[in-house]
């Protein structure tokens, strides 16, 4: 589970009410993220670009993992003989 700092969670009102402030910390990486809280619940995080694309990196380098030990596998019991 992802821990965040008091500076980092943020009501709907409040995150509305320091919008500008909030997403230049983001982009100037004073804060990391930003947790938006809805009922006191936690409902939506904002990440900067930057953090994004490289977790979208990391998504597709793991989907091409995953897909590589599929083929594997296929082909290993492809060329494993027949009992």
């Amino acid at each position: 589970m992802v821990k965040y700092a008091e500076n980092e969670l943020f009501s709907v009102t409040d995150f509305s009410k320091h919008l500008s402030r909030l997403v230049k910390n983001i982009k100037n990486n004073t804060i990391e993220k930003i947790g938006i809280l809805k009922n006191n619940r936690l409902e939506v995080v904002v990440i900067s670009t930057e953090e994004y694309s490289r977790l979208k990196e990391l998504e597709e380098k793991m989907e091409m993992i995953e897909h590589e030990d599929i083929y594997n596998s296929i082909k290993e019991r492809k060329n494993s003989p027949k009992s």
